[in-house]
């Protein structure tokens, strides 16, 4: 499994890209409907990873996993290899 960027349009409220809203994927826009889970790894330290992951659903009925790296501003998706 690997992870490739991807555009997200994301909701910020007390911190920038707290939630994904859509993204777009296969040259497809995406609703997410329903966050269905999500964490993190790493520490919210200057100049270190931390990771957010998003299982999410979308309002088609497929399952995603996104995820947030803070330290470059850069959204993925995970994808089989």
């Amino acid at each position: 499994m690997k992870f490739i960027e991807i555009d997200v349009r994301a909701y910020s409220g007390h911190r920038v890209n707290e939630r994904p809203l859509s993204f777009r994927f296969q040259r497809q826009d995406h609703e997410v409907a329903e966050i269905v889970d999500r964490w993190h790894e790493g520490r919210p330290e200057p100049g270190s990873p931390y990771l957010n992951y998003f299982k999410v659903r979308t309002a088609g009925g497929e399952e995603y996993l996104l995820r947030y790296n803070g330290l470059f501003d850069v959204w993925s998706i995970m994808v089989s290899d």
